[in-house]
């Protein structure tokens, strides 16, 4: 069954804005393994790791500049109450973003002192609402329930929900070893597994809403689209469609202890180190996905929404061009960088940036939230302890906090601020478990 609103309404069963990066503050770690190649698939070698086993890890990230909340009042004696308890900040232009990343089973070993190899299973979900107006998608979300008038206006506004898996393969080697300068590069191919999409676009479109008539009036298009096993009610993972992908890095290291054996690799031999690259290239194609280009230009009665589904009121009232088209859904590209600098043995500070490479009006496509992240932390081969601080797009400033002791790892990049905080747009969490195995 098709299922429009599903992309629109999808945003009110996540009510609590848990940001498109994963395990943010633990993948800097010297001896985060296999969670290392996830942004950089040249950590697969010179590692501190000489095996790593993921068991089962999790992350997710979302929040919205619609949405604010004070994590505090959960805690209410009278409960939480949606409606009275999270702030709305309604605009021409308001952004929902959500990304869900389960790693399986990978693994990662070193072929020889200057080869490695790494195997990552991944399922991921990622969902963006770009560009929509906050009144509009306020009364679609109570169903015009509303008893006031107001005008709006949308441009260039997209939504892409899609849901994929990845099979990956990654490869690095040792590229320059030369006393205090040392180069390392890798490659990830991945096969990707389309789950299922959902998407939906509009260059332009205003309107007018008359709540005393129930009248709503709007000039513009719509198009919408989705795969054909794809709805927001009993969704279960098949995969309906393909593709491939990839991942690039490079990590520089200068290196201020020449008389260590770069061989040795137990210890770390950098005061500063610098990376670069280049994740989530590529598209997932789908055969025979549903796709609808409507004309909005027409009035039409919101009262009808009290005993139709918003798909049936558009059919109903608007002309619509139904047809199946071949689509491709392009995956969240993106450049990372980091600097870290080593304090003293143990203690480190790094600087790491996200930014997305696919603009937020690309229709059929999934984005990260640009970030920059400041993060000290304390180092050692079975724990470690980092405070991630963040200024984030659309959100601002974050601070949390995380630990890795053994196989446990858990943290949350906006853990301080969510609790400390009058409101918050954004929070992440993740959590794993794996096997490591050390130099």
């Amino acid at each position: 069954m098709k299922r429009f609103t599903y992309i629109i309404l999808v945003i009110c069963f996540y009510n609590l804005p848990l940001h498109s990066q994963s395990y943010i503050g633990h993948t800097l770690d010297n001896y985060s393994g296999i969670h290392g190649i996830i942004t950089n698939p040249s950590a697969v070698t010179d590692s501190r790791m000489r095996t790593d086993v993921n068991l089962f890890s999790v992350s997710t990230f979302a929040g919205s500049d619609y949405f604010s909340i004070e994590f505090s009042d959960l805690n209410n004696e009278d409960g939480f109450d949606f409606e009275d308890d999270v702030d709305q900040n309604p605009m021409n232009n308001n952004q929902f973003f959500l990304n869900f990343d389960v790693l399986g089973p990978s693994f990662m070993f070193n072929l020889s002192p200057k080869h490695s190899l790494g195997f990552t299973s991944r399922l991921r979900a990622f969902l963006n609402l770009n560009n929509i107006n906050g009144e509009l998608y306020e009364s679609l979300s109570k169903d015009f329930d509303t008893a006031e008038n107001f005008n709006f206006e949308m441009n260039d506004f997209t939504g892409t929900t899609h849901v994929w898996g990845e099979i990956g393969i990654t490869y690095g080697r040792i590229l320059l070893d030369q006393q205090s300068h040392f180069l390392k590069g890798g490659i990830t191919l991945k096969y990707l597994q389309g789950g299922g999409t959902a998407f939906a676009g509009s260059p332009a479109l205003e309107g007018q809403y008359d709540a005393m008539n129930e009248i709503l009036t709007t000039s513009g298009t719509l198009n919408y689209g989705f795969s054909t096993d794809f709805n927001g009610e009993d969704f279960e993972f098949e995969a309906t469609g393909s593709g491939f992908g990839g991942d690039i890095g490079f990590i520089y290291e200068f290196r201020n202890t020449p008389d260590l054996d770069s061989l040795t690799k137990k210890d770390n031999k950098y005061k500063f180190k610098l990376g670069l690259s280049l994740t989530d290239i590529g598209k997932v194609s789908y055969d025979d996905t549903d796709f609808t280009a409507y004309n909005l230009n027409n009035t039409a009665s919101t009262s009808e929404l009290e005993n139709k589904t918003l798909e049936e009121f558009l059919d109903d009232n608007y002309e619509g061009n139904q047809r199946f088209l071949n689509s491709k859904i392009s995956l969240p590209t993106a450049l990372h960088f980091i600097a870290d600098y080593n304090f003293t043995k143990r203690l480190y500070v790094s600087l790491n940036g996200s930014f997305s490479l696919v603009s937020n009006n690309k229709e059929q496509a999934n984005r990260i939230i640009n970030t920059v992240t400041a993060t000290p932390r304390f180092e050692t081969r079975i724990f470690s302890f980092y405070l991630p601080v963040s200024i984030r797009q659309y959100d601002g400033f974050a601070a949390g906090a995380g630990l890795r002791l053994g196989p446990l790892t858990i943290g949350s990049a906006s853990l301080i601020t969510s609790l400390l905080s009058d409101s918050s747009k954004t929070a992440d969490l993740y959590v794993g478990l794996k096997v490591p195995i050390y130099q």
